[in-house]
């Protein structure tokens, strides 16, 4: 497995994370402190405001999962992949969304989120 799979895999595996101290745990392991998120619902920077646009996420889309429906597309530092967000099993995802990342030793620096699909 590269290591642009790893941290595309450990990014959906914190999403997926409803335990805030093992997302918190995760979020440190996965993100730089001073990591920037950045889509269309907002902007924050830090593990604070990470796990904070996150919990938020899950209390709106609460027992739905995300996944990654393909292997990302990567070069240098840089990577970019489809999500999907629904009830696990499902046919047809809730939501599609397009992230692309930098990563900086290992760990995600920053994200840049596109909404491909969004429930009405």
């Amino acid at each position: 497995m590269s290591d642009i799979q790893r941290v595309a895999e450990q990014y959906i595996a914190v999403w997926n994370e409803t335990d805030a101290d093992q997302r918190r745990a995760l979020i440190a392991e996965v993100f730089t402190e001073d990591a920037a998120y950045t889509d269309p619902l907002g902007a924050v920077t830090g593990h604070d405001g990470v796990d904070g646009f996150i919990a938020g996420a899950q209390a709106q889309f609460a027992g739905l999962k995300f996944s990654l429906p393909a292997a990302p597309d990567a070069h240098h530092d840089i990577a970019r992949f489809q999500w999907y967000l629904g009830p696990e099993g499902a046919e047809e995802p809730l939501a599609i969304g397009f992230d692309v990342i930098t990563v900086e030793d290992g760990r995600i620096k920053q994200v840049l989120g596109f909404l491909d699909k969004m429930p009405g």
